[in-house]
């Protein structure tokens, strides 16, 4: 096998032209065994073999930087810079990430996961290069879908201004161009690009410059002239006329032709554009018919592409979907946005049902929040579903344009707390710290799938910016026998009795579940109760906790940095209770990649650690009182 001679970066630079189509086939199968037993990213990673194989060959790797856009296609990038045998234990604890990661090696120059920021970064790299006077080649790559964030239009409008080399990639996996007019496109970018028509511009364009009075109305002439013919026959203009130049588009799959694109990108003095066309699931025929069932993907049957393990049980997202189509069914004024997630966000059927109350902006989460508070403006309901990590993107727009005017959106916050495989950039572990220090927010976390139903129902009918979080997974589909109705700011009492009591939300209120039933048969009398809402704190609760319990246990699946459970204990402090408080929270830190339940214990939130804390917490109270 030629994929067994890849032991370290240089070794693909050894290989011919036959052996480099041999290894892209080797690797595709590769990538196709190993995720089909740890689950990962696998459509995006097949579209990309060649053209990181080429990138790999055409530059000089670590000296020369590349910046992957969202990063979870450089897994050919990982294999092919020594990483190919830590491939077993992909995105699982302690294993190598699904994201390039600058900790993990020095071929991954900057960490990313949220999408549109390479080419921000990598020009932000290049104007460093230029300023310390080094020299090395910083290439940017960036998808077609990541084109929609508005950022990265901000990072093309600032890339005009570099005079030296910096070369942007555009993974185009979707659009579809005529061969006749890329066939023409790749001729005239060779000569374009050509030593030759380099120099002579240049040459043209100082002599005409040095000419008194005439010289730059005849350069204008010349540039209006050539700008009337590229409009007709280059699709590339918007970059073109930006002052970028535009090569492309090339097959993405064509090792030849991209290392060709590659060679003429390096002798641009300036912002560059390569535009590469890609299949997503090229080579794998269930991903290239279905690429979106394939983005990300749990272990599943090589042979048929179908997942191996597939839980019937409804998810916190199934969920919402249901109950948010009939919502709008009974309300006319219901319209949903989404950020290029209407499947992962459990938009599909409401989109089906009500396709003009639909909205999908694309990956741009600013401009969804802003949207939002315009349709609020408008007069409609509008339900922003985003995942966690995702809406911390819209931070400002939720500060000044929703939550400054007290306009009624609904925030829809999947993915709340601990994700798992995708690691530190997708955690959704902040949003609590965040909403709840911005003025008019209200956020709360159902305890069950039963309590998400009442919550979306009590979000709809609320007057202002309210957010409800949920997390990812199978819907908790216990304690239904507490069903109190949901009253603003108010939580619930689940069991009352004395001296430990447990101030648990969300997700954490299973886990207080749990807990209880082993501290009682230690003896222990324990409450439990359901805060809630994050914002606002039903603190005449607390107060009714301080007079008969010892310890109160907040717990949250959040950072104790702006927690609830800081709150908690500052309140109680300023009432000069004799109550300890034990705040259960996740640590100011971010968190890696892992299984959400292994993860859980190695940070100390699961029912065993946390009991360990309260029995630890509960012997030093009797001591010292």
């Amino acid at each position: 096998m030629i994929l067994e001679r890849i032991e370290k970066p240089s070794d693909i630079k050894k290989l011919n032209k036959k052996e480099l189509n041999i290894l892209a086939r080797e690797i595709r199968d590769f990538l196709i065994e190993k995720i089909s037993v740890t689950g990962g990213h696998l459509a995006g990673n097949l579209g990309v073999v060649e053209l990181t194989m080429a990138m790999h060959i055409a530059f000089d790797l670590p000296k020369d930087k590349i910046i992957w856009d969202v990063g979870h296609q450089s897994y050919t990038h990982k294999i092919l810079s020594g990483r190919k045998n830590a491939f077993d234990n992909l995105r699982k604890f302690g294993g190598i990430s699904g994201f390039p990661k600058t900790s993990e090696s020095k071929f991954d120059v900057f960490n990313t996961g949220h999408s549109s920021t390479s080419l921000s970064a990598g020009l932000g790299m290049a104007f460093g290069r230029d300023i310390k006077g080094e020299n090395y080649r910083i290439i940017s790559v960036i998808g077609d879908g990541a084109l929609t964030g508005g950022m990265a239009y901000e990072a093309l409008n600032n890339a005009v201004q570099i005079k030296t080399n910096f070369i942007m990639v555009l993974n185009d996996n979707d659009m579809s161009i005529s061969k006749n007019v890329g066939g023409m496109n790749e001729y005239l970018n060779s000569i374009r690009t050509a030593d030759g028509y380099t120099n002579l511009k240049k040459m043209v364009n100082n002599s005409l410059e040095r000419l008194p009075y005439i010289g730059k109305p005849i350069i204008k002439s010349i540039k209006q002239t050539k700008n009337g013919i590229k409009q007709i026959l280059i699709p590339g203009m918007l970059f073109e006329n930006m002052g970028i130049t535009y090569l492309g588009p090339v097959d993405g799959h064509n090792i030849t032709a991209l290392l060709r694109v590659f060679e003429e990108a390096k002798k641009v003095e300036g912002s560059v554009l390569v535009h590469v066309l890609t299949k997503k699931g090229k080579g794998y025929t269930p991903a290239e018919k279905h690429p979106e069932n394939f983005h990300g993907i749990g272990a599943f049957d090589i042979a048929n592409g179908i997942p191996k393990s597939v839980s019937k049980k409804p998810t916190y997202t199934d969920v919402f979907s249901k109950n948010i189509v009939e919502l709008a069914t009974e309300n006319k004024n219901i319209v949903a946005i989404t950020a290029a997630m209407p499947e992962g966000c459990g938009l599909l059927e409401f989109k089906d049902k009500f396709p003009r109350r639909f909205f999908d902006v694309g990956i741009a989460e600013q401009h969804a929040v802003t949207s939002a508070a315009g349709l609020a403006a408008a007069g409609l309901t509008p339900v922003v579903c985003i995942y966690s990590s995702f809406l911390q993107r819209g931070f400002d727009q939720i500060v000044h344009d929703v939550c400054l005017q007290n306009l009624h959106v609904v925030f829809a916050i999947d993915r709340a707390g601990l994700v798992g495989a995708d690691g530190e950039t997708h955690q959704g572990i902040f949003d609590v710290s965040f909403l709840t220090c911005i003025p008019n927010m209200t956020l709360l976390a159902p305890k069950n799938a039963k309590e998400l139903k009442s919550a979306l129902k009590f979000a709809i009918d609320f007057d202002g910016p309210v957010a409800v979080r949920y997390p990812r997974g199978i819907a908790y589909d216990s304690l239904n026998e507490f069903e109190s109705k949901i009253e603003f700011g108010k939580g619930e009492m689940l069991f009352e009795e004395s001296d430990i009591a447990l101030f648990a939300i969300g997700s954490m209120v299973s886990t207080a579940k749990n807990l209880r039933e082993k501290l009682k048969s230690r003896g222990f009398n324990v409450s439990v109760a359901n805060a809630r809402f994050f914002k606002p704190i039903d603190f005449e609760l607390v107060d009714k906790l301080c007079k008969n319990h010892k310890l109160i246990v907040t717990m949250e699946e959040s950072v104790i940095n702006g927690s609830m459970g800081e709150k908690i204990k500052a309140y109680i402090k300023d009432k000069d209770c004799n109550t300890d408080v034990l705040n259960i929270a996740l640590p100011d830190g971010y968190v890696e990649h892992g299984d959400v339940s292994l993860l859980r214990k190695k940070l100390e939130i699961d029912s065993d650690s946390v009991l360990k804390k309260v029995l630890d917490r509960y012997e030093k109270i009797k001591d010292e009182g």
